[in-house]
């Protein structure tokens, strides 16, 4: 390119194998990895949300993940592996001479605010019959967003229609709880224009689905028939409500849309923005009851903390936040922080009545209180939303979740998959059925998916990850569900540790506060079967010390 320079960036001598580094680029940053022996240089930062990635995990194959949120890569590529990255890093070039190893690059490709390369559609040139029905994908959340690009990358070059019963193109959902936020062009990966004129997608929005007829491979909308070849069930959830009187009150919300977050936005008030503060909690303000004190409740509470409210009171079934998920040490350091920022927590009760003005519960001892409550969101999870398989042919279990198998395929069904909410899978790590509701792995989910579609099929094999903002940067990676013991390392109430949770002397879960790249480095230890026994981590054994980098390593992709 004629933008381009090349410069001697470091020693060759300065990069062993399996090693990355950042080194300066002109007035930008590029990442060097050594695998085995040969030099590859990319950008430095992930796609997602900027991560440097020297800090990040490098495997031997020449797969590299972001130490904040998981985020896969291709050092030798720049192509995406796994999710939550949506777009892929630059790759340049880079020659050793004289000892030196040199990069040549346009310097403007090299700046965290021109990281990502332009979307890849292999299948640009590629045509089937104009009558081929296509891929169809019933919902336009993340995993929906995931399954056309995992299917343009891969080369897959027929038709792409997307029935999507939101309003706008796929958003990052996880800003609606984490920050509350209420512009969907804002939250929108990509516009609706962009992934048309990009990805080659028939976008339908604000289109529900009504039925399904496998046996003559169609979806209903209404009385309209669309007609498949494949078809990817991503519908996501419904959330859950309470069989309590007054649950339908005006003043209850639930979060699962923009339309949701602006409800509850205007219910509760915008921030007290005054000259020279951020914001300011004013005297007066509403009293907001959250119920439920796992992710979506708690990343709420962060959200609103500097809304101007009266009081924020949390009603949970456990004693301390995250308990069911995390344990009631780590739970309880959380409870304690935010209990230091004003709110109030009730837990081990049962909420057994809501009005517009108060919400009453009852204690695991019987003891019953009534708070006021000028806005109650319920926070108690979700739903899948698959009502409308009905009759279909598509068998679904008693919560609405469809088994599929290890490529995402519904079991007993040619050509039809399930990912994201509404799909029961072989969880990685412990080998278990589950059904996980997390952005995050819908959107893998729709990678895998995507890859057996297009005729290059992978195994469903990334580990869950998940990350909530909690005081600090809150990181969990495996599937911990049932677990016997949990090791802890530092000290949860100052909100620095790293946790293990164990099933006989198999770890199965981590998460960490303040540990990075720990939980990265375990959801790579956990997909290559290589992380240390029970016995070995109570004895002290650090995994971050363990070589899966270099080229003497032994490991699959």
């Amino acid at each position: 390119m004629a933008s381009s320079k090349t410069i001697a960036v470091l020693d060759v001598n300065e990069l062993k194998d399996g090693q990355i580094k950042e080194v300066d680029f002109d007035s930008g940053k590029v990442l060097l990895s050594n695998i085995g022996g040969k030099i590859h240089a990319t950008s430095a930062y992930c796609t997602h949300y900027g991560a440097p990635l020297a800090k990040g995990v490098l495997v031997s194959s020449g797969r590299i993940t972001c130490p904040w949120h998981g985020a896969c890569f291709n050092v030798c590529t720049g192509d995406i592996e796994d999710a939550p990255a949506l777009a892929a890093i630059h790759s340049f070039k880079a020659t050793v001479k004289d000892s030196k190893i040199y990069v040549t690059a346009d310097p403007s490709l090299t700046t965290n605010q021109n990281k990502s390369r332009p979307p890849t559609n292999r299948s640009k040139g590629l045509s089937l019959s104009a009558t081929d029905p296509g891929v169809v994908i019933v919902g336009g959340g993340a995993g929906g967003l995931a399954t056309v690009i995992g299917l343009r990358e891969s080369g897959y070059p027929g038709k792409i229609t997307v029935l999507s019963a939101e309003p706008h193109a796929p958003i990052d959902r996880t800003k609606l709880s984490k920050a509350l936020l209420t512009d969907a062009s804002k939250l929108e990966w990509y516009s609706a224009q962009t992934l048309v004129e990009t990805f080659d997608v028939n976008l339908r929005t604000s289109t529900t689905v009504t039925a399904v007829d496998v046996a003559g491979k169609k979806v209903f909308v209404g009385s309209e028939a669309v007609l498949y070849e494949y078809l990817v069930l991503g519908p996501g959830g419904i959330p859950r409500r309470l069989p309590v009187p007054g649950a339908d009150s005006p003043n209850v919300y639930t979060l699962r849309s923009v339309d949701d977050a602006k409800r509850i936005s205007d219910a509760i008030g915008r921030p007290s923005i005054l000259p020279g503060k951020v914001a300011n909690v004013l005297p007066g303000g509403k009293n907001l009851v959250i119920i439920g004190s796992s992710f979506i409740g708690m990343e709420l509470v962060v959200a609103v903390k500097d809304r101007g409210l009266a009081s924020i009171s949390v009603i949970g079934m456990t004693k301390f936040p995250f308990e069911a998920v995390l344990g009631d040490k780590i739970g309880e350091g959380f409870r304690k922080f935010h209990e230091g920022n004003g709110v109030k927590f009730y837990g081990e009760s049962k909420v057994t009545a809501i009005d517009e003005k108060s919400v009453s519960f009852e204690s695991n001892e019987g003891k019953k209180t009534t708070i006021p409550a000028d806005v109650v969101i319920l926070a108690v999870g979700v739903g899948p939303a698959t009502q409308f398989l009905k009759g279909s042919g598509i068998e679904t279990q008693r919560d609405g979740g469809i088994i599929v198998d290890e490529y995402l395929r519904v079991k007993g069904v040619e050509k039809v998959f399930a990912i994201g909410d509404v799909a029961i899978f072989k969880e990685p790590t412990t080998g278990e059925q589950a059904r996980i509701e997390h952005w995050d792995v819908a959107q893998n989910h729709g990678r895998c998916a995507a890859s057996v579609i297009a005729g290059k099929p992978l195994p469903f094999d990334k580990t869950p990850y998940f990350w909530s903002a909690q005081g600090q940067q809150l990181r969990y990676a495996g599937y911990g569900h049932g677990y016997d013991d949990i090791v802890i390392r530092g000290d949860p109430a100052a909100l620095k540790f790293q946790a293990y949770y164990t099933k006989g002397d198999k770890v199965i879960a981590v998460s960490t506060m303040q540990a990075d790249p720990l939980v990265s480095k375990a959801s790579e230890l956990f997909r290559l079967n290589k992380f240390p026994s029970v016995s070995e981590i109570r004895a002290g054994k650090d995994p971050l010390e363990i070589d899966i980098s270099s080229s003497a390593v032994d490991v699959r992709h």
